[in-house]
Formats: C-alpha cells, structure tokens, sequence
C-alpha cells in the first residue's frame, strides 16, 4: 500500500516498486504530487528527498494551475481547432465514405460517416494529428542526429497527459506527445532536440542547459511559448 506525506502544504503520495531510482511527478490540471521509491527505501529518506524537491514542486503547482486550456471539444461546425499554431474552423460532412481529415481554405474538413459522435470524430482527428508528428519527427531528427553525433533507434508519438516528450537512453528511444501538432512547428523541434540532449545527459542539470545552449541557443523562448499556450482538454480520473 502506499503512504501518504504532508510537507509545508503539500501532500505527497508516496508509492513503493521494484525500480532504482525515485521518481518525482507532478499532475495536472491541480498539481497533485505522486513520489515513486524503491521498496527498500526508508519513508524518511524519501521525507528528506521530499524536502529537497518542495521548492521545485510549488514552481511546477503554480505552473499547472496558472496554465490556460481549451474547452471540451464537441467536434461540431465552426469549432475551433489548430494545427503548427494557427487557428481553423471545423467542417463537419457526414457521408458514407472512410473517415479523412485535411485542411483547406482556412478550415479543418471532417468527413464521418453518418451518425459518428463526438468520441468518434474526436478519436479520428487526435489520430490525424498523430500521422502529422509521425511524418514531421523523423525528418527533424534526421537533421539533428549529425549534428549532436546520436542515433534514435524508434520514435513513438501517443498521447500523454504530463509531458511533452521522454526519451529512454538505454533503448535509445523518443516518445513524443500528439498535441505537439497543435504548437507552431519550432515547438515539435524543441522538443525533439529536447530528447535527443538526454541521450548525452540525462538530466536537467547544468550540462544539459550548456548543451541546449550550444546547439538552440533561443530554446528558453520557445519552451515558454509552448507552455503558455493552453493545454488540452482533459478528463482526470484520481
């Protein structure tokens, strides 16, 4: 069972599994805080990391709770919608035909067949925004596999709630967040060079930030555009 800490305001889940590491999270949309420790762990040693951390977590509380997001999208005429940060207008067209989506004249033309609801047409266009990063990322990490001296073994694009992007540099593998089609494209190239960096450090630390600063110097201004745009929409089930 896991244990619960509370810490100058802040509640911490604290849940124990079989891994090395601890691992901090920090949920939206409320900010609730989960700690992931090594069963062997003391829960005072995890108190202690706890602490060392609270600072941090209160930045990324006030973040998450300040950050603008989108209504619950119906899928329905005239809805707005973005793609690579520009804005268009939902064309709904129901016909007896496979479902597609693509844009035109300043609109996102929907065709569903007859009666799809709005799960349905939601679940077509988040994987339409999928196919948009899976053809985009490979070529941005074909540019910048060179230049850092890296090799990708496996890109995988899904939807996810918590992060932009991870990499495993053990499998040398990227996973990117569907959403990144919605962000103005030098958002998706951040956030691939992002993960490419962690394949040399895999940490935030004062080497990453040189190594960011070498090869995007303007990484600071994208990365705070990226967060100041609003977020999508989300169901949170605790």
């Amino acid at each position: 069972m896991g244990a619960t800490l509370e810490l100058g305001g802040v509640t911490l889940a604290v849940l124990k599994k079989d891994i090395k590491n601890v691992h901090l999270s920090v949920y939206p949309p409320t900010g609730r805080v989960s700690i992931s420790a090594p069963r062997r762990m003391s829960l005072d040693t995890i108190r202690l990391f706890a602490i060392s951390k609270l600072g941090w977590i209160r930045q990324q509380q006030k973040k998450l709770v300040a950050q603008e997001r989108e209504e619950r999208r119906e899928y329905v005429d005239r809805e707005s919608h973005y793609v690579w940060g520009t804005r268009y207008l939902l064309k709904l067209i129901e016909e007896d035909a496979p479902p597609s989506v693509h844009l035109r004249h300043g609109k996102l033309i929907l065709r569903v067949r007859p009666g799809a609801d709005a799960s349905v047409r939601g679940e077509i266009i988040s994987g339409w925004y999928r196919d948009l990063i899976r053809a985009e990322a490979p070529k941005l990490i074909e540019i910048w596999e060179p230049r850092l001296g890296v090799r990708v073994k496996r890109v995988f694009v899904q939807h996810m709630k918590t992060k932009w992007g991870s990499c495993n540099p053990s499998t040398r593998t990227v996973r990117l967040n569907t959403e990144l089609a919605k962000k103005p494209r030098e958002c998706l190239e951040y956030i691939v060079l992002h993960e490419l960096v962690h394949l040399f450090e895999r940490k935030h630390g004062p080497r990453f930030v040189a190594l960011m600063d070498r090869f995007m110097p303007n990484w600071r201004e994208t990365r705070s555009l990226l967060n100041r745009l609003p977020a999508r929409h989300e169901h949170w089930e605790y």
